[in-house]
């Protein structure tokens, strides 16, 4: 399953598409930053910054999974998992490996967006004052770049991100495939505790 995420506030922005768990806003900075290890960009891909999540909260007495609306910050809509009274120690571990997957992928995006929107300022920033240019013109528009200029921005952005990228796509497979290995699991159970005879209590 794909979205569209692209800086809203950018209407030059291309419609770069990545996959549902991701909330890509691509842009690179000025300066070159300093070489990164693989050892650094796997540790970028799997411990993300700490970062809010949004605050939205579904009725007290629903039994059911919610989706809430985009979080600011990474564009997912993060999902608040009912815990049922029943859960088995099964249940309690998929859904426990479901949340933790889902602020993992949160925190990535949520990183990743404040990156790309941190270093398209900087990049627009340089390219005016190289042409003689203020950020805001005299009727205090803001001024932007041609969709020429901006291409080159995104290009070499994901250019320089894409081992993090990958570390991350590899990451956020290995833990899809240990959430459906559990629902697998989930499953079966749930048809045994089905099908196997109930005991009858003795009476005394």
């Amino acid at each position: 399953v794909k979205q569209t995420a692209a800086d809203p506030s950018d209407p030059q922005a291309p419609p770069f598409v990545a996959p549902r768990r991701s909330g890509l806003l691509p842009g690179h900075p000025v300066s070159p930053a300093p070489p990164r290890t693989s050892k650094t960009l796997r540790a970028e891909a799997k411990i993300p910054q700490e970062g809010k999540v949004s605050g939205f909260c579904p009725p007290r007495k629903s039994c059911r999974d919610w989706i809430g609306p985009p979080d600011k910050h990474s564009n997912l809509r993060p999902i608040h998992f009912y815990i049922p009274e029943s859960e088995s120690p099964l249940e309690q571990k998929l859904r426990q490996l479901r949340q933790e997957t889902q602020e993992w992928n949160q925190q990535f995006w949520a990183n990743q967006n404040l990156t790309f929107r941190k270093e398209k300022e900087e990049f627009i920033h340089s390219r005016l004052k190289a042409k003689g240019l203020e950020l805001r013109s005299g009727s205090g528009q803001k001024a932007t770049l041609d969709a020429e200029e901006m291409a080159d921005f995104y290009k070499e952005f994901l250019s320089k991100n894409f081992q993090k990228h990958m570390y991350y796509n590899r990451d956020w497979y290995k833990r899809n495939f240990a959430i459906t290995f559990f629902m697998g699991k989930v499953a079966l159970e749930r048809v045994w505790n089905k099908l196997r005879p109930k005991h009858k209590k003795s009476s005394t």
